[in-house]
């Protein structure tokens, strides 16, 4: 495998609709990366998402479409990004298997990005052994398709760590047969919950969704987070900590004039309506043609599964290739 070749792997975990968070977090960046790379692929990660919701999978398979929508919306490329499901590449689950050997439950527990997630969902010891094993599923969905490009927030660096672990082991032992991953962080700062929570979340009630009519859009600004301390006009008010000018911030193009608001709202005089309809109109000229081309896709759904269908069989010769080299290293190539 040559590593001046660039095969990019991104994906989602279908358990809703997708927000402004993914779009500025990772969308944006797959739609770039697939005119970049030599090679990219879309993942629906319906198995990952069974990892905490294996007691509701009709929400698993009700919102792989959503996602696909949702991407293809945006403008992700089906003759550009391979899209495939997750768990129709049955290979992927053999590497997974196979990858466990590598890796000890103490590593597992060790993981950062896995200990915050348990501890935002209240496992304590009562993980399921998927999800905390669920980083070293991740090294399969990776390498099983030879990606060595992965884009990533700054939380989930521990989990790209892990993959070159598992990578180093399997070179060492077995023979070089993996290239190691490079990640790319974005340079898009998270975007907060329209609550003012650290992240915006499917699970959180507190997110804006690329379906969302421009109603929608509308009640969720104007119930978000400002100054609790600018009760009227002429008050001066807090900029740090604003939702609406974090907002403005990253969706705004217009510098000098959020400077220039900032700067108003500081001394006093401004309100938050005024700040929080610039917010709207931005965000609908934006959301707008995602939700129109989304609400013509999902006129044809079959048209949607079909993609993901002839994505799952092109990605299944990559992993039927990849595992045939894995069994031989592993001389488990008995017929």
């Amino acid at each position: 495998m040559s590593k001046e070749v660039k095969i990019v792997m991104t994906g989602d975990r279908p358990t809703g609709r997708l927000h402004l968070g993914h779009f500025v977090g990772s969308i944006q960046n797959r739609i770039k990366l697939q005119d970049e790379s030599d090679k990219s692929y879309y993942m629906v990660a319906d198995i990952q998402a069974l990892t905490d919701n294996a007691s509701n999978p009709d929400k698993v398979r009700d919102n792989v479409l959503e996602v696909a929508l949702d991407n293809l919306a945006c403008g992700l490329d089906p003759k550009k990004t391979t899209m495939f499901i997750q768990s129709e590449i049955p290979e992927i689950a053999e590497l997974t298997i196979l990858f466990l050997n590598l890796v000890t439950l103490a590593r597992l527990k060790r993981n950062p990005t896995v200990k915050d997630e348990m501890k935002q969902k209240g496992f304590g010891e009562n993980v399921p052994a998927g999800f905390l094993a669920y980083p070293v599923s991740q090294a399969a969905d990776i390498l099983f398709c030879r990606s060595n490009l992965i884009p990533v927030g700054e939380d989930q660096l521990p989990v790209i760590e892990q993959v070159n672990e598992i990578v180093d082991d399997f070179n060492r032992i077995y023979g070089e047969t993996f290239d190691r991953v490079k990640h790319i962080v974005g340079n898009t700062p998270r975007l907060i919950g329209t609550d003012g929570g650290i992240k915006m979340g499917k699970s959180l009630n507190n997110g804006i969704y690329l379906s969302d009519s421009l109603e929608e859009i509308t009640k969720k600004v104007m119930s978000m987070y400002t100054d609790p301390k600018h009760i009227h006009v002429e008050d001066p008010g807090e900029v740090e900590g604003n939702v609406v000018f974090s907002y403005l911030d990253i969706f705004d193009t217009n510098r000098v004039e959020i400077a220039e608001l900032k700067k108003h709202y500081k001394k006093g005089g401004l309100g938050d309506v005024v700040i929080k309809k610039r917010l709207i109109n931005i965000l609908e000229d934006i959301i707008n043609p995602i939700r129109t081309r989304r609400e013509e896709l999902a006129k044809n759904p079959e048209n949607v599964m079909k993609i993901l269908k002839d994505g799952t069989n092109n990605a299944r010769i990559i992993a039927i290739e990849t595992m045939a080299e894995v069994r031989e290293a592993l001389k488990i190539n008995y017929f």
